[in-house]
């Protein structure tokens, strides 16, 4: 399976939404952890970082462009 490419700063869309009813997340810490902020109500999360890319669908927004 290939890894997914994600940097710090990204937004990116999950496979299941918020119930605040957005999908779209902010990277804020990487590492064996990854820790993820709602772009819609702020609220973050932090998970073991293959569980991160099984439930990650896409970047949205990068910034390493």
């Amino acid at each position: 399976m290939e890894r997914k490419a994600f940097a710090l700063g990204d937004i990116v869309e999950m496979k299941k939404a918020h119930p605040c009813g957005t999908n779209a997340w902010k990277v804020i810490r990487t590492g064996a952890d990854v820790r993820i902020k709602c772009c819609g109500c702020d609220h973050s999360v932090m998970l073991a970082r293959l569980e991160f890319e099984r439930k990650m669908k896409k970047v949205i927004e990068s910034t390493t462009e």
